[in-house]
């Protein structure tokens, strides 16, 4: 379906692996010109190289890039790079996400604020470089989870996090509406990723015993299924949407 999107020009954050390389690529096929960035490790080369493939066989005004942007001068280096390659920005979409389990009683001040740093200031900290690169009719997405709401088990320090954004988000859907920039969090449940196929078989059968009775639909969204409400957040059907969280989360209890 075309939403109309070519020409726009988007920035998004954790977009070599997963749920952020599927908006990457989705946004590119539609004629989005695509800033993208992943914090460096392990393989991170390889995914950033085979991710600038698939994005040169597509076409179009690409970017990929390394960045830690919980380092000091980083997400303004990143919005140097978006005005210095497109002038300005339609979308940007807050996807990277640090995720460690912790048990509470062994969860070290560290952790928490390392946390705290990847999924809350670096967020604040991006939205505030790019804000200038902004116009009337801009959307910003901020990924989020259903554990916000449903709480997760070693995972408090993560929860935590996401539900902060839920404050941000409505907050500055209010100080920049006047301004036509929109600002919506997509609300997830359980998403097929890498992580999920890189667990064990019986890791596997375990959490889809855990989570398959739970999920109306039955099954674990895809990458693209998230991908697709991200463009729909980024086209003017959704013109009149903001401030809100759009649960994707195939109904989740």
């Amino acid at each position: 379906m075309d939403l109309e999107l070519r020409g726009k020009r988007a920035l998004i954050t954790g977009g070599t692996r997963g749920i952020g390389k599927a908006i990457v690529l989705a946004l590119a096929k539609d004629g989005v010109d695509v800033v993208t960035c992943a914090r460096g490790h392990g393989d991170s080369g390889d995914a950033v190289a085979a991710l600038r493939a698939e994005l040169a066989a597509i076409g179009g005004e690409h970017l990929v890039c390394e960045t830690d942007l919980t380092a000091d001068g980083e997400a303004e280096r990143l919005a140097q790079r978006c005005a210095e390659r497109f002038g300005g920005l339609d979308l940007v979409v807050h996807n990277a996400a640090a995720v460690v389990r912790a048990d509470y009683p062994k969860l070290g001040l560290a952790e928490w604020e390392a946390t705290l740093a990847a999924n809350v200031t670096a967020v604040h900290r991006l939205t505030t470089a790019v804000l200038p690169l902004l116009g009337r009719g801009s959307s910003v997405v901020a990924i989020s989870s259903r554990s916000a709401e449903l709480g997760l088990a070693g995972r408090v320090h993560y929860t935590a996090s996401k539900a902060a954004l839920h404050g941000w988000n409505r907050s500055l859907a209010q100080e920049y509406g006047p301004a036509g920039i929109r600002f919506n969090l997509l609300t997830l449940g359980m998403v097929h990723t890498e992580v999920y196929d890189g667990l064990a078989e019986t890791d596997r059968a375990a959490l889809l015993a855990r989570f398959h009775p739970v999920i109306a639909l039955g099954r674990l969204a895809t990458p693209d299924e998230v991908a697709d409400a991200v463009r729909w957040l980024a086209s003017d059907l959704s013109g009149y949407v903001t401030g809100t969280a759009v649960t994707v989360d195939g109904a989740l209890c």
